[in-house]
This record gives structure tokens, sequence and C-alpha cells, in this order.
């Protein structure tokens, strides 16, 4: 039984040396495993970082841009509100006019385009009411000088300003209005060099 005992016991110690080395080998590998694990999580932490320091600056980036949009935005449109008060204001003005200023900016007009045909000329009814005596008679003098013949026509037409020149049926719309509206781009140019350049 002695050498029963003592195979047992030899069995014993082989199996325990054994687990011994196994549970060794176990360890190195599993430290093996956790230190492989965390150079691979160090790694893909440093690239999440790096991400999204990428995307923190493409975010502030876009903020800033868009911030910088806004205020160009709202610059350009209060430019824009302060042209469109300058022009109306000098529509206004020419509106208000008094007479024999006013027509004589409108002798300028009729200069510029009066045709070398036989036409009429109409005025709004408060133009009517208030032209200056012997204009009739300059109205066919600078049509003369052009090669052409107008007559000034008793009807008034429904405007607020300036004439309309009538041709053979066609009418062309002479008022300040029509002309500011015409000329609305250029003159909107022409004040933002005065006021902003």
């Amino acid at each position: 039984m002695a050498g029963l005992d003592k195979m047992k016991e030899q069995i014993l110690s082989e199996a325990k040396a054994t687990a011994s080395e196994n549970i060794k080998k176990a360890n190195e590998e599993s430290e093996k495993i956790l230190s492989k694990a965390k150079a691979e999580l160090e790694k893909e932490v440093a690239e999440i970082s790096k991400k999204s320091q990428v995307a923190v600056k493409s975010y502030q980036d876009r903020v800033i841009s868009g911030i910088d949009l806004k205020r160009r935005t709202e610059l350009l449109g209060a430019k824009q509100e302060v042209i469109s008060e300058v022009l109306d204001k000098a529509y206004a003005s020419i509106k208000d006019m008094e007479t024999e200023e006013y027509f004589q900016l409108i002798k300028k007009l009729l200069e510029k385009y009066v045709q070398k045909d036989a036409g009429e000329i109409y005025f709004s009814k408060k133009d009517l009411d208030r032209i200056p005596s012997g204009f009739e008679s300059e109205i066919s003098k600078i049509a003369e000088e052009k090669g052409g013949k107008l007559t000034l026509a008793s009807e008034a037409k429904n405007i607020a300003d300036g004439f309309i020149l009538v041709y053979g049926g066609i009418d062309e719309n002479c008022t300040i209005k029509a002309m500011f509206d015409a000329k609305r781009d250029e003159l909107s140019d022409s004040v933002y060099k005065m006021l902003f350049s």
C-alpha cells in the first residue's frame, strides 16, 4: 500500500506541478492579452481623441463661418436699406421740387427722350395745372431741334410725375418713378460708392 500511496503522491505532485505550470502559462498569456488589449485600447482612444479634435475644430470653423456669413448678410442688408432710403429721399426731393426747378428737369428729360417724329406729350393733372406760361412753346422748340413735332395733350394721364410721350400709338413712359426704377441698380451702385467706398 505504501507503493500505491507513493504513486498517488507522485501523481498528485506531478498534477500540482503541471497545474502550477499551466496556471503560470495562463497568467503569462492573460498578461500578454491584457497588455495587447491595453495597447489597442490606448491606440483607439488616441484615434478617437484625434477624430474628436478634428470634429471639434471643424465644428468651430463652421460656427465661425456661419457667424461671419450672418454678420456679412446683416451688414449687406443694412447697406441696402440705407441705399434704398437715399434713393427714396432723392425721388421724393424731385417730386417736391418747386415748379420752376421741376419743369427745368422736365425740359432736360424731353431733350433726351423726344424723337424725330410727330407725337404728343401727356402730364398728370397736377402738372397740367401748374405748367409755366410759355412752356408749351419750349416743348415744341425742343422737338423741332430734334427734327420732330410734339403737341401738349390737354387730357391728363394717371401718373404721379414726369410725362408720357406718345408716338404713333406707342407710349414711352418718362415718369420720374419709371426712370428711377429703370436705373435703380446703377443708382444703387453710385450711392454705394459714395457712402461705403
